[in-house]
C-alpha cells in the first residue's frame, strides 16, 4: 500500500495536499464488513457511475439504464394539510437561502452551508399563470387545479402552433434532413410549456424508469417516452418542487422535496413520492425544520435502497420510500450527517458542532440507511471540510480548506485512509461549486467526474476558444492516487466524463457549428478515444440553446436537459426543455 503524498503541494490541479489526521494510515487489515440491509459492497451503480455525477452529471452526466424490476403499483394521493412549523426554530419561510444575499447571510452567521446558492421561485401572487395545455395530461386521480404545461404530444396529428414559429417536430425534421453519413438522428424535442416568473425555476432529473424519462419543474412532473418523446403522463404537484435526489429507487420511485404551501415565501419542508413509471402520486409528508441552522440550510437529498434522506447543515431525516415511514432523525451525539450520496452504499458527510457553534469539524461516515446506525467514521483533519462525494463505491471525496485549498481523498471500503490524488495535467475543473446550482445542494451531483474499480476520472477545462485549445480528461490510480494518463479533446470541444461501462470510459463531447458533438469512449487503460454516438452537426443550434446543459446517456440514446429554465418575456414557454439523439 503506497504511503500518502508528502507535504509538498502536488503537481497538477490540486490546491493543497491533504495531511490526514494521525492514526488514519497506514490502514489496518480490513475488518469484516457490516452488511447492513444491502449486503456486501458490490459495484452497483457506483462501479458503473459515480454518484451521481457519474450518475447524472450536469453538463454531462448520465442516469442508469432502464430498470428490469417489476413495474410497481400506483399509489393514491392521501390529502392531508401540511402541519405548520413551530414558531420557535429558525426564521419563518426560511426554507432555502435565496440568491447571493442568502449566501452572505450564511457567511455572517458562520454556517458551513452545503454547496448551492439560493433560487427564486415563481409565485401565484404577482407571478405569471400557466398557459393552457395542447395535449391532455395524465389522469393521476388527484385534483388538478391548473392546466398541464404546453407540450408537443408527438402524435403525428399536427403541432398546434398557429403563430408561424418553428415547432419542435419541424425543428427535428429539419436537422435530420441535413444529417451526414454516420450521424445519429435528433429523435425528438419537447418545449418547456410553462409560463414562469422572471426568476425562473430549477429543473430536477432527468430520471429513467423503464422506457420513461422524467423531469420535474415548478409544479409539474412529466414522463416522456425515451423513444419518441411522447408525453406518457404529466402530473400537477401540490406545490412547487424545491429539491430532489439524483437517483430514483431501483423500482422507479422518486421522492421530491416540495414547498410547504403555494405562498411565495413557503418553506421547503414537505416530501412527495412519485412513481416514475406511471406518474401516480404516492404519500406526502411534512417534517419540521427546527432552529437557525436547519431553517437556513439548502437540502441535500439522496436515495439509498428504500430510504430517502433529507440532509441539512445540522441533521438528516430519513424516510422509507415505499410507504413514507420515518426511519430516523437526529442521531445521538454532536456530529450529525448533513448529506448522503445516492446509491446502494450509504456514504454520508457529517458536521460536528463545536464550541464556536460553527459546524466546521467534518467526518465521512458509512450509515445503515434503514436504522441510522453509524457503521464506521473517518474524521477529516481539522480545518478541512467535505465539499462533495465524488463516488460512494469506490469512496472518493472532495475536501476543501477555505476557498483556496482543495484535495481529493480516497478511503478504503472500511473507512480507513487509502490515499489522495496528486499530479495530472493541471486545471482540473471542480464543477460542484455553489454558484453552479447543480441539482441543488446534493453531495453527489458533480459534473465531469467518474469512478469505477481502481480508477478515477476528472475533466480539465474549460476549453480556450480564442486559443483553439480543447480540454483533457485525466485518469488516476486509486491505489496510490497518482495520475496515469489523459486524453485530449479537439479544439473548442470539451470532453466530460460520464461513467465506466464495458471496460470503457464514456464521455460527452460538446458540439460546435462545424464539428459534431455526441458520446465518445476511451478504454479504461487509456489510448485513443472514438465516437459512440455522433450528433448531427446541424443540431448545433439546438444544443447551443442549452446553456451549461445536463447531458445524460441511457439505452444508446443521449438526452439534453436544462438544470434551470429562466422566465423572461414568456420565452421559456417555447424554449426547448428536453431532447434526445439516437439511431
Amino acid at each position: 500500500m503506497s504511503q500518502p503524498p508528502g507535504q509538498q503541494p502536488p503537481q497538477g490541479g490540486f490546491g493543497a495536499p491533504y495531511d490526514p489526521p494521525p492514526g488514519s494510515y497506514p490502514p489496518p487489515a480490513a475488518p469484516p464488513q457490516q452488511p447492513g440491509p444491502y449486503g456486501q459492497q458490490g459495484p452497483g451503480p457506483y462501479g458503473v457511475q459515480p454518484g451521481p455525477y457519474g450518475n447524472q452529471p450536469g453538463p454531462y452526466g448520465t442516469q442508469p439504464g432502464p430498470y428490469s424490476q417489476q413495474q410497481p403499483q400506483g399509489y393514491g394521493y392521501p390529502p392531508q394539510p401540511a402541519p405548520q412549523p413551530p414558531q420557535s426554530g429558525g426564521p419563518r419561510g426560511g426554507g432555502r437561502l435565496r440568491g447571493r444575499t442568502g449566501v452572505i447571510v450564511a457567511a455572517v452567521l458562520g454556517v458551513a452551508l452545503l454547496a448551492g446558492g439560493g433560487i427564486w421561485f415563481a409565485s401565484d401572487g404577482g407571478g405569471k399563470g400557466e398557459k393552457p395545455a395542447v395535449g391532455a395530461g395524465h389522469d393521476s386521480g388527484q385534483p388538478n387545479p391548473s392546466p398541464s404545461p404546453t407540450v408537443d404530444q408527438g402524435d403525428g396529428k399536427g403541432d398546434g402552433d398557429d403563430d408561424g414559429t418553428v415547432t419542435p417536430r419541424e425543428e427535428a425534421a429539419a436537422v435530420n434532413a441535413e444529417r451526414k453519413p454516420g450521424e445519429a438522428k435528433l429523435l425528438w424535442i419537447q418545449k418547456g410549456g410553462v409560463d414562469l416568473a422572471d426568476g425562473g425555476e430549477d429543473v430536477y432529473g432527468p430520471w429513467f424508469a423503464g422506457d420513461t424519462v422524467v423531469t420535474a419543474m415548478y409544479r409539474h412532473i412529466t414522463g416522456y417516452s425515451v423513444a419518441d418523446g411522447t408525453v406518457k403522463w404529466n402530473v400537477r404537484l401540490p406545490t412547487s418542487a424545491c429539491a430532489a435526489p439524483t437517483q430514483p429507487t431501483a423500482d422507479g420511485k422518486i421522492v421530491i422535496g416540495i414547498e410547504h404551501t403555494t405562498a411565495s415565501d413557503a418553506s421547503c419542508d414537505n416530501l412527495q413520492m412519485v412513481d416514475l413509471r406511471t406518474g401516480k402520486l404516492g404519500w406526502r409528508k411534512a417534517y419540521v425544520r427546527d432552529g437557525a441552522w436547519d431553517g437556513l440550510s439548502d437540502l441535500a437529498m439522496a436515495i439509498n435502497g428504500d430510504t430517502v434522506t433529507v440532509g441539512r447543515t445540522s441533521r438528516t431525516d430519513a424516510f422509507r420510500v415505499s410507504d413514507g415511514k420515518v426511519l430516523f432523525g437526529k442521531l445521538p451525539g454532536n456530529c450529525q450527517p448533513f448529506g448522503f450520496a445516492s446509491g446502494p452504499v450509504a456514504i454520508a458527510a457529517a458536521s460536528c458542532q463545536t464550541a464556536a457553534d460553527d459546524h466546521k469539524e467534518h467526518q465521512v461516515q458509512r450509515i445503515d440507511p434503514a436504522t441510522g446506525k453509524v457503521q464506521w467514521t473517518y474524521k477529516v483533519k481539522k480545518g478541512w471540510q467535505v465539499e462533495q462525494i465524488y463516488s460512494a463505491d469506490p469512496i472518493v471525496v472532495s475536501l476543501k480548506q477555505g476557498e483556496e485549498k482543495w484535495g481529493v481523498l480516497v478511503l478504503n471500503a472500511n473507512g480507513t485512509y487509502r490515499t489522495q490524488l496528486s499530479g495530472g495535467p493541471g486545471n482540473l475543473l471542480r464543477q460542484c461549486d455553489k454558484d453552479l446550482r447543480v441539482q441543488g445542494s446534493n453531495l453527489d451531483s458533480c459534473v465531469g467526474v467518474a469512478a469505477a474499480g481502481n480508477a478515477f476520472y476528472m475533466a480539465t477545462g474549460p476549453v480556450d476558444v480564442k486559443a483553439g485549445e480543447g480540454n483533457k480528461v485525466a485518469a488516476f490510480d486509486l491505489s496510490n492516487g497518482k495520475f496515469t494518463w489523459a486524453v485530449s479533446s479537439p479544439a473548442d470541444q470539451a470532453l466530460t466524463p460520464l461513467r465506466v461501462e464495458g471496460g470503457k470510459l464514456l464521455m460527452s463531447l460538446a458540439g460546435t457549428k462545424s464539428a459534431a458533438g455526441g458520446i465518445a469512449s476511451v478504454p479504461v487503460t487509456g489510448g485513443d478515444w472514438s465516437m459512440v454516438l455522433r450528433h448531427p452537426v446541424a443540431a448545433f443550434p439546438f444544443e447551443r440553446d442549452f446553456i451549461n446543459p445536463f447531458v445524460s446517456y441511457s439505452g444508446g440514446r443521449s438526452f439534453f436537459t436544462h438544470k434551470r429554465i429562466s422566465g423572461s418575456n414568456d420565452e421559456e414557454v417555447e424554449a426547448r426543455s428536453i431532447g434526445a439523439f439516437g439511431n
